[in-house]
């Protein structure tokens, strides 16, 4: 079972998700922001992160260049989950060291690509 993080302010896209990665066997963990993202990978790093861009307290540019400086932060699969489309940001988020970036709206079969994709299927 793979654990999964969930780094987004909105609760309805956080619960969303959540079912979609339950439903596939996913062990799951929610933070509102990516200061709080941060302090549970501190706890427990994740397999797997799904972070939205624009988020309080921390964005998700930043939580990313902070987890990869962490012990064990090159481990998680990260994958950006955003209405940011400029292809500008996407090619930030992926220097900055994602693994993949995924639009929303998304469904089950775009994000179990994305996971099968990063081997966190």
């Amino acid at each position: 079972m793979k654990s999964c993080l969930i780094a987004d302010d909105s609760p309805v896209v956080r619960l969303m998700v959540r079912r979609l990665l339950e439903a596939t066997g996913h062990h799951v963990r929610e933070a509102p922001d990516g200061a709080q993202a941060l302090a549970a990978c501190q706890e427990d790093m994740p397999d797997v992160v799904l972070l939205d861009w624009r988020m309080p307290v921390m964005n998700g540019l930043e939580f990313l260049v902070r987890l990869r400086r962490l012990p064990g932060g090159v481990g998680p699969c990260v994958i950006f989950c955003s209405v940011e489309s400029d292809p500008g940001m996407i090619d930030q988020a992926l220097a900055s060291g994602a693994n993949e970036y995924v639009m929303k709206p998304f469904d089950r079969e775009i994000l179990a690509g994305k996971l099968s994709l990063v081997g966190a299927a």
